[in-house]
């Protein structure tokens, strides 16, 4: 492998180990097609085999105890309540699933992610994959090949289709993220150029996806971003923004009847709420009753549906109804809170809330000190906008969403750059792999 990597230019090299962790973001451009794992599973999984065999052959301890503790974490809070499962099948089904995108592939990330042009091509890899899906979504809204909204198919999903309508809204929200955290630090000019460029374009296909829930968590993400990165560059950019949204709104033809009345009804949730409001309250309600009938360990990983009826009102309909972007018209069983948290609290109780909640708190708290002992010295570093950002807007979004869909990995490579820029060992920390000189790695792990 080192004759192999010796023969290639000095770019290319170091470019080489985060190859894999630019694949699992590029395999979600491919349509994922049945219900078992997607192409950009596998490869996560690939990805998680490769980093223990690298660990194991170069003898190398890359977390520090901090690292180790925070990462860690959840991984007590997720073993007990796969105990409490139905069935030692959906136990070790959903513990793998949660251990994949909140310990596994974040810590992988973290390991294979050396300084900030490693960050910079993952961050790059988000909005481009942003773009295709956007792409693709503004295609179906313009064709009328999308999702199911109120009755006709004009609902932006991309490639993922009417079973995972927040699929799209999520991988263009992230790349989003992304391009105003590379556009507002201190990335060379024509990469700031060039992401300000995607920003703007990436508001189009994240209005058409009619996420409400994705709309208020990229406002709330990018307006902290922006003050993050300094009054006169927020004044700037958020000019920019409201100029490009009129635009887009306005100019182009975008704020269709379906979109204002999607916007409007935001200030509805509790006067006037949809049936969709209605559903998630009862979720919600029936998620903190498992709570309250097992406060400590909650009911066991993937019991929600199993309990939801016991402890859910009358005012909960059927299920939601599926169709269009290739899919027939159906109607889909509300099998979760969409809530992470209240998932979390009803399946894991409080130990599981405080053990997994409590980690992400640790990587936005750490976070967000060295981004502000980074920005005493110039203007605020886009890897830790960026990450930053990505975890804010994860937390976020988990107040009424939660994990699910072939978009889930993704959630996970976000924590893993979050934990990289909260947690990487600082050139004094870091201890050299096997045969690696110690000055290569004070430079790869310096930012």
């Amino acid at each position: 492998m080192r004759h192999a990597l010796a023969l290639l230019p000095r770019w290319a090299a170091e470019r080489v180990p985060v190859l894999p962790l630019a694949a699992v973001t590029a395999l979600l451009a491919v349509p994922h097609t049945g219900d078992g794992a997607g192409p950009a599973d596998a490869m996560s999984g690939l990805l998680v085999v490769y980093c223990v065999i690298l660990l194991l052959r170069e003898r190398w301890r890359p977390l520090t105890p901090v690292a180790a503790l925070v990462l860690g974490l959840p991984v007590a809070g997720l073993a007990l309540a796969a105990m409490g499962a139905s069935s030692a099948t959906a136990g070790l089904t959903g513990l793998g699933r949660n251990l994949q995108v909140f310990v596994l592939v974040p810590a992988a990330v973290l390991v294979l992610t050396r300084h900030r042009a490693d960050f910079r091509v993952l961050a790059w890899t988000f909005v481009g994959l942003a773009g295709w899906q956007g792409a693709v979504g503004v295609h179906q809204y313009v064709t009328g090949t999308g999702a199911s909204y109120q009755g006709e198919p004009i609902r932006a999903v991309g490639t993922f289709g009417a079973q995972d309508v927040m699929g799209m809204a999520t991988v263009v929200a992230l790349g989003l993220v992304c391009a105003v955290g590379l556009a507002l630090g201190r990335a060379p000019r024509w990469q700031r150029a060039a992401a300000a460029g995607c920003a703007v374009v990436l508001l189009l296909p994240l209005a058409l996806s009619f996420s409400r829930g994705a709309w208020i968590a990229t406002a709330l993400t990018c307006a902290v971003q922006l003050v993050l990165a300094g009054l006169r560059r927020a004044v700037k950019a958020g000019a920019a923004l409201v100029a490009a949204g009129i635009v887009l709104m306005g100019g182009f033809g975008v704020g269709t009847a379906q979109l204002q009345e999607r916007i409007d009804s935001i200030g509805q949730v509790t006067d006037a709420p949809d049936q969709s409001v209605v559903d998630r309250y009862a979720l919600w309600g029936s998620a903190l009753g498992m709570w309250r009938e097992q406060p400590l360990t909650g009911v066991g990983l993937k019991n929600f549906p199993e309990y939801r009826d016991e402890h859910a009102t009358l005012a909960l309909s059927s299920g939601s109804d599926i169709g269009g972007a290739g899919e027939a018209y159906h109607k889909q069983a509300l099998l979760s809170p969409h809530s992470m948290y209240l998932l979390v609290l009803s399946e894991q109780g409080l130990i599981g809330l405080v053990t997994l909640a409590g980690g992400w708190l640790a990587l936005l708290v750490c976070g967000l000190r060295r981004l502000q002992r980074a920005h005493r010295h110039g203007p605020a570093p886009d890897c830790g906008l960026i990450a930053c950002g990505l975890l804010i807007w994860l937390l976020t979004d988990f107040v009424y969403g939660d994990i699910g869909g072939p978009s889930t990995v993704l959630t996970g490579m976000a924590l893993g750059l979050a934990a990289w820029w909260g947690l990487a060992a600082g050139p004094q920390e870091a201890a050299p792999p096997h045969g690696e000189p110690a000055a290569r790695v004070e430079e790869a792990v310096s930012r």
